[in-house]
């Protein structure tokens, strides 16, 4: 078999657009021929679709799929809106929050319906992508999903699940978990509760309010006292179980569900929670190929 250089991989990628792994796979196929590895590419749809692949994908849907005491959220990408409102998208997405019911990850699910998105990809002229999944799992009880600017069951542009432990009626269960699904979408809490909100955020936040107290004269024996009186209030701020329920002020998220658990006569607990919105954070990545090819070549000669 011909030896497969990275030289020879960068000269079939750059010809091809194709990703490297396939165009290693289209050279082992081909004895290293480069022009055979693209025709090999053609009849694959793999060149045509991997030239779209470094455009940005930041529109698209996010996919929500239950069975039983799992839910799954995917956000599945595209390069515009308008994709999302094509049926041939819309499948795909549902089959990747399905799929993602069995995978351990986004890269699970992507190789799970990477043929249906190559096809998509040659079709309607879009780079594709499984971007992120999420998954909860309860013992007993639900976890309830919401979709907020749905454009179909299921589909839409921000997805939270709500995972809920509970012997309590599942209905109930889902609608306490639905209502608090609604809430997270609104109001972006950052963590459960205080025990898990990230240390580093509350650093952050204590930093800048001892240099904003300092800008404002305060004394400096005072500070500290002040700040750690900011840094509870803006942990009620950001942390679920303390936040003002949005249907209801004058209650918190941790009443809510002690009341319902109260009405179901079970013990009702929230033990995790999924806010994904479309696009978040999706940044334009510029590829060092030589290091791209090299790590490839490596890890997979």
């Amino acid at each position: 078999m011909a030896e497969i250089t990275a030289a020879l991989v960068k000269e079939l990628r750059e010809k091809s657009g194709a990703g490297m792994m396939d165009c290693k796979k289209a050279l082992s196929e081909n004895e290293g021929n480069v022009e055979a590895s693209m025709d090999w590419l053609r009849t694959k749809g793999l060149s045509k679709a991997a030239k779209k692949a470094d455009r940005v994908a930041a529109e698209g849907l996010v996919a929500v799929a239950s069975n039983g005491t799992t839910s799954v959220a995917v956000e599945v990408n595209a390069e515009t809106d308008f994709v999302s409102r094509n049926e041939l998208f819309q499948n795909l997405a549902r089959n990747a929050a399905q799929a993602g019911l069995a995978a351990a990850d986004a890269e699970g699910v992507q190789a799970a319906v990477n043929d249906e998105i190559t096809n998509l990809i040659a079709n309607i002229g879009e780079n594709m992508v499984v971007r992120r999944m999420a998954k909860h799992t309860v013992s007993q009880g639900v976890v309830a999903s919401y979709i907020h600017n749905a454009i179909a069951p299921n589909l839409g542009r921000i997805a939270v699940l709500v995972a809920v432990e509970s012997a309590g009626d599942v209905d109930a269960l889902n609608d306490m978990g639905r209502k608090i699904a609604m809430h997270i979408a609104a109001t972006q809490p950052l963590s459960l509760s205080s025990d898990d909100l990230d240390p580093a955020a509350v650093e952050r936040e204590r930093t800048v309010l001892t240099e904003k107290a300092r800008e404002e004269g305060k004394p400096e024996a005072m500070i500290a006292k002040i700040v750690d009186g900011q840094i509870s209030k803006f942990q009620r701020e950001v942390v679920l179980l303390e936040q003002p329920f949005v249907m209801n002020p004058d209650q918190t998220v941790k009443q809510l569900i002690a009341d319902t658990a109260k009405t179901l006569g079970a013990d009702v607990k929230v033990t995790g929670f999924t806010r994904l919105a479309l696009g978040e954070g999706v940044e334009k990545k510029v590829d060092d190929f030589a290091a791209e090819v090299a790590s490839m070549m490596s890890g997979n000669a």
